[in-house]
């Protein structure tokens, strides 16, 4: 059974995060560090900026490595700890080596877990994959990610008599399923009766494709909600926020059999290949079902002070 961190619950405890929020559009992990940043202090939390001048309860990993955000990795806390054995450190998972076909990060994650106190995974899918692998730490937990819900909702569709199809990323490599894309860009391309609009960073291979580049908060979820059927071809992916943003705008989503997280949030409209995927576009094999119940980001960062508390989820 998983031990509780801290058995006093209404302490403030000293807290200090190894990111620091970044404006525009960023990706799902810079909307969780803003989302700590807004409700921590709300949670009986102090956020510290110096964990060497200001000694913290809790340091929480946003990631393990260092990089132009922060030069604060797992070493540096490790070496706190060695000094401030009260320390608890924790690290939330949402990366692996499937999801961009690399090698070494895998790795990575695995080392990391011999020296953390408590780990937090993105999704049950991304949970069962590194516990397979040989997880050294045995205080594990899973909580999705939030949602702006004052922003992604939905509204009022494009008025053009087409089925209008949409996906939005923050990356483009090809793993989030740019093969697909790409065959839906040369679908609509001679079937007058669909669109496709790109909203994010693409690769330049789209020729009948509408390409919005990228957006956030309120006029991504404004863009969105017109929209009628949403598309994911992300591969591997562990918790991903593109999909939780499309449901929370109620559309129906399609994904793909090898989404990873994304099967976990939704497992209704299901493609096995882009023949299958263009079926489903043509006969209208899909609607709207949500495996989970969206939360706003209040809600997430409330469930991971639960964690850190020792109170059940």
């Amino acid at each position: 059974m998983a031990k509780k961190l801290f058995v006093v619950k209404e302490d403030i405890l000293k807290i200090y995060v190894n990111r620091k929020p970044i404006a525009g559009p960023w990706g799902g992990g810079n909307l969780f560090v803003k989302a700590l940043y807004e409700h921590l202090p709300n949670l009986k939390y102090k956020i510290v900026e110096n964990p060497f001048n200001n000694i913290p309860d809790i340091i929480f990993l946003q990631s393990p490595k260092a990089d132009e955000q922060t030069r604060f990795s797992i070493n540096e806390a490790i070496f706190l700890k060695s000094k401030n054995p009260k320390i608890k450190i924790i690290m939330r998972v949402n990366d692996c080596d499937a999801r961009k076909a690399t090698s070494g990060v895998d790795d990575m994650w695995i080392e990391c877990s011999k020296y953390v106190d408590l780990t937090v995974f993105v999704s049950s899918w991304m949970k069962k994959y590194f516990l397979s692998k040989g997880w050294h730490c045995k205080n594990n937990f899973v909580v999705y990610n939030g949602v702006d819900l004052e922003h992604f909702k939905s509204g009022g569709k494009i008025d053009n008599g087409k089925i209008n199809i949409v996906t939005h990323h923050w990356s483009s490599n090809r793993m989030k399923g740019f093969n697909e894309y790409e065959a839906i860009d040369k679908f609509v391309g001679i079937n007058k009766d669909f669109t496709f609009t790109y909203i994010g960073r693409e690769l330049g291979t789209f020729k009948n494709t509408e390409v919005i580049k990228p957006i956030f908060g309120k006029v991504l979820g404004e863009t969105l909600s017109r929209y009628d059927v949403y598309i994911s071809g992300s591969k591997y992916d562990p918790g991903p926020n593109h999909i939780l943003e499309s449901l929370a705008c109620k559309l129906p989503t399609i994904v793909c059999k090898n989404g990873g997280g994304s099967l976990e949030f939704t497992s209704n409209n299901v493609y096995n290949d882009t023949d299958d995927l263009i079926d489903m576009l043509k006969n209208k094999r899909y609607k709207f079902k949500s495996n989970i119940n969206v939360k706003d980001w209040k809600e997430c960062v409330t469930n991971y002070s639960k964690v850190l508390r020792g109170v059940k989820l």
